[in-house]
């Protein structure tokens, strides 16, 4: 099978000491030593463009952060249905389940335009064997997502339709403030209707009325691509969904 060609590139990006992400209060910080060796671990900064590939399902696997924009990850049927697993937005470490494999079980997808670090996965193994504090990190991203994919098949499983459009507009309204991107109480929203029904496991039909009962009760509104919440508890009560405030989190 060959490997499509995507409109991408690379360049080089910021020195891991510089990099932006790193003063956000979002990520825990990292000590000189752990720099330099990120460093060393990055192979290239990589351009994606909205819409195409950044892992392509059945090929050989990659691990990357996402430095900028928003993506997610999928896997898809023979008849191209297709599940969303998880939204990824800028810190986000991908391609850690694809290390046990020789090729991707998943796919991920540019949403908006992205860039990413690109990582030696070769020099995984040293990252574990020299810095132990990053290799609990790394352990900890693990967990922590493990905990979203309990959260998701809670949702399609046992929620209601209004419940899981709700629950996914909160959990992505909540990691979109606690990296900065609230503007006036409104965070970017590049998700479209399609996206929504891939996550939550709904008819696009379905979705599409759903949504529009949640608007006539006044629980969110979508303008020019930014999301605003009125009542945050609202939408919570509705959903049954309190998580508890984002951690600062390990930044690969």
């Amino acid at each position: 099978m060959l490997i499509p060609q995507f409109q991408r590139h690379t360049y080089p990006g910021p020195p891991c000491v510089a990099c932006p992400l790193r003063r956000m209060e979002a990520f825990k910080p990292n000590t000189a030593d752990e720099l330099a060796f990120l460093q060393s671990f990055k192979e290239s900064h990589l351009a994606v463009a909205a819409g195409q590939p950044i892992v392509w399902q059945g090929q050989p696997a990659t691990l990357s952060t996402l430095f900028s924009g928003w993506a997610f990850r999928f896997k898809s049927l023979s008849d191209g249905r297709r599940q969303i697993l998880n939204f990824m937005l800028p810190g986000d470490l991908i391609g850690l389940q694809d290390q046990s494999h020789e090729v991707s079980p998943h796919g991920v997808e540019a949403i908006t335009d992205v860039e990413l670090c690109r990582f030696d996965a070769d020099k995984l193994w040293t990252l574990y064997s020299r810095f132990p504090k990053l290799a609990y990190d790394i352990t900890w991203l693990a967990a922590h997502e493990e905990s979203l994919v309990d959260e998701n098949l809670l949702t399609v499983g046992r929620r209601s339709a209004a419940e899981r459009i709700a629950t996914l507009m909160l959990h992505l309204y909540k990691r979109a403030v606690s990296l900065g991107m609230a503007r006036e109480g409104r965070v970017p929203w590049p998700i479209n209707q399609q996206h929504i029904a891939d996550a939550v496991g709904l008819s696009l039909v379905h979705t599409n009325k759903t949504l529009r009962r949640l608007y006539r009760q006044g629980l969110f509104a979508v303008d020019e691509g930014w999301l605003y919440l009125p009542d945050v508890h609202a939408l919570g009560r509705l959903a049954d969904y309190y998580e508890q405030p984002v951690p600062r989190r390990p930044l690969i």
